[in-house]
């Protein structure tokens, strides 16, 4: 992966779809190579309530970007992060995005901090600090 590679959590793409600037900066900068989580399509997808126009939002933004699927070795990781975490709240949601994280050994950019930040494996991007 280069250098300036991120993996995007999904509140990020969901400030995008809001219209928050710092979210439209970063991900329509060229000075980033941005991944995502199959389980962050599914959590923008999966939300109740779209209009077949929003999705088509949705499906349009993602396409911009590489979708990393959840392989035998995320899988693994994420089973490991959430045995070693789980008594810290770790949820599975982002036990898998942390897990895909790891194992790409990508940064992660998320304003949820609080949902990763005990997480030693992985390194977290300070939101919208790049």
């Amino acid at each position: 992966m280069a250098a300036n590679a991120l993996l995007i959590d999904t509140d990020i793409f969901i400030d995008y779809l809001k219209g928050i600037q710092p979210a439209h900066a970063l991900i329509d900068s060229d000075e980033f190579d941005l991944y995502y989580s199959t389980w962050t399509r599914k959590e923008l997808l999966a939300k109740g309530g779209l209009s077949a126009s929003e999705r088509r939002a949705i499906d349009e933004l993602l396409r911009r970007f590489r979708m990393l699927s959840v392989d035998d070795a995320i899988a693994e990781k994420y089973w490991t992060l959430l045995k070693k975490y789980e008594s810290q709240g770790l949820r599975q949601a982002d036990a898998i995005i942390a897990a895909t994280a790891w194992q790409r050994d990508l940064p992660l950019l998320t304003r949820n901090q609080r949902h990763f930040r005990f997480i030693t494996e992985i390194e977290l991007v300070p939101v919208y600090a790049l």
